[in-house]
């Protein structure tokens, strides 16, 4: 059997029969995984046994994971598979033509193949380096199971894409950005289960009324940093460039094309801090299997980052404002932050490049595409390649521009201690923000039927 073959025989979501899918049956299914994933998330392993989870805390809201759970890899080997393969496509490592259809098919077949690996290696992993300790003579259970629950992520990945809103991967960070973030507003449950102050909101009005003026200060200033990045992405999200175009069919009926800021939206941020996060596991779990720090990095018990290549690309524990108000600031923290502002920005303009040469998001590609809904520019004649000409003057700049800010955006509410990790928050909005523009066009076109029909659907 050829390579080709045993990729086209891979299981998969069967696509849709029709062209286009309507407005209720999208949300249906977005909404019906989304229930998925947090059933998922709270079927614990069986033959586990008692695991300092604690340590995975930081990855869990990048990866969309709940450790200890069926959801404990949550979307890691899809970003893993999704980063080596943009990488070697990058490298000309492997040539494909990812212009035409067949490349493309070939392309996302090799990624879930590579998904499927990574989901194995990393169940291996987790379990044989003792991330996710198992009970004696059940190390083969708990990784079928952590197998088991990876194929379900893929899977559920794939129905989002092709019947829903968005992507999964994009549904799942939400899901666990949002829980995160609502625990560490409100929650009011301690350690042992007791009735205490833990949420930043609690924390706050106890703190005041105990006259507690630092603890106060350090709760407010979480909550006042997610607000700010909130906003800010916000506003950079609405930014856009309008390409005027017109309707060959439809005389005299004009539209005009935006073009986002972020025009590769928040995956660069996403794939950077998979990576990220790739880096930090594979340390954590050389530390435990080796008994020492490795140059990937040394961790203390509640596992943050203390010497290393992780120290080094990681934002300073707590923030910089938190350690300003308790005096505990110091220069390494201000070298370490710097550090990591320029990881997140290389790292968040590679994978934009990366990602708009190979999601069909090029000018070629999209220029291709407007033209075979009838489009074209205005006083020019009807040719793809005079779109793809104006597009060039755009998409590059603000791919490598929306790069910049995703990168320092997502740096800087890390490093001003949020209440989740800022680059959850960063992908949150900026998820929720692309699901509701993708909701409201779709609502549009079924309320519209002409407009719906002129673009061929």
């Amino acid at each position: 059997m050829s390579f080709k073959s045993f990729i086209s025989n891979l299981p998969e979501v069967k696509g849709p029969g029709e062209k286009k899918l309507g407005f209720s049956t999208k949300l249906k299914w977005t909404l019906i995984i989304l229930a998925a994933f947090f059933i998922i998330s709270n079927i614990p392993l069986f033959g586990l046994s008692e695991n300092a989870l604690s340590q995975f805390e930081y990855l869990s809201i990048i990866l969309g994971a709940n450790f200890g759970s069926l959801m404990s890899l949550g979307i890691g080997p899809i970003v893993t598979a999704s980063i080596v393969l943009q990488l070697l496509a990058g490298a000309k490592l492997i040539n494909l033509d990812l212009k035409s259809h067949e490349g493309k098919q070939f392309y996302q077949g090799l990624q879930k193949v590579t998904a499927i690996f990574f989901t194995i290696f990393e169940a291996a992993i987790f379990v044989l380096m003792r991330g996710l300790e198992s009970t004696p003579g059940l190390e083969f259970l708990l990784i079928f199971q952590l197998f088991l629950g990876g194929l379900i992520v893929i899977l559920m990945d794939e129905v989002v894409q092709k019947y829903g809103f968005g992507s999964g991967i994009s549904l799942f960070i939400v899901g666990g950005v949002a829980w995160q973030l609502f625990v560490r507003a409100f929650s009011f449950i301690g350690p042992e289960k007791t009735i205490q102050p833990i949420g930043k909101i609690p924390v706050f009005i106890v703190s005041l009324m105990n006259g507690n003026i630092t603890e106060s200060m350090i709760a407010i200033l979480a909550i006042l940093s997610t607000i700010l990045i909130f906003l800010i992405v916000v506003y950079v999200q609405s930014i856009k460039v309008e390409i005027p175009l017109s309707f060959g069919r439809v005389r005299g009926f004009s539209i005009r094309w935006p073009l986002s800021f972020l025009y590769t939206s928040n995956i660069p941020v996403i794939l950077t801090a998979a990576l990220h996060a790739n880096l930090q596991l594979f340390a954590t779990l050389a530390q435990r299997a080796t008994g020492h720090a490795t140059f990937l990095g040394g961790f203390n018990s509640q596992g943050v980052a203390t010497s290393g290549l992780s120290f080094w690309v990681a934002a300073p524990h707590g923030g910089i404002l938190e350690s300003m108000i308790t005096n505990s600031f110091t220069w390494t923290m201000l070298v370490q932050s710097m550090a990591y502002v320029i990881f997140m920005i290389l790292g968040s303009v590679m994978f934009a490049v990366f990602w708009m040469k190979t999601s069909g998001m090029d000018p070629q590609t999209q220029a291709q595409n407007l033209a075979s809904s009838g489009m074209q520019v205005p006083g020019f004649r009807r040719d793809p390649r005079v779109i793809e000409s104006i597009l060039e003057r755009y998409i590059l700049p603000l791919t490598i521009m929306g790069g910049i800010a995703v990168g320092l955006l997502a740096a800087l509410a890390d490093i001003t201690g949020a209440l989740v990790r800022g680059t959850g928050i960063l992908l949150a909005v900026m998820i929720i923000y692309k699901i509701y523009e993708d909701i409201a066009q779709q609502y549009a076109m079924d309320s519209n039927p002409i407009a719906k029909k002129m673009v061929g659907n």
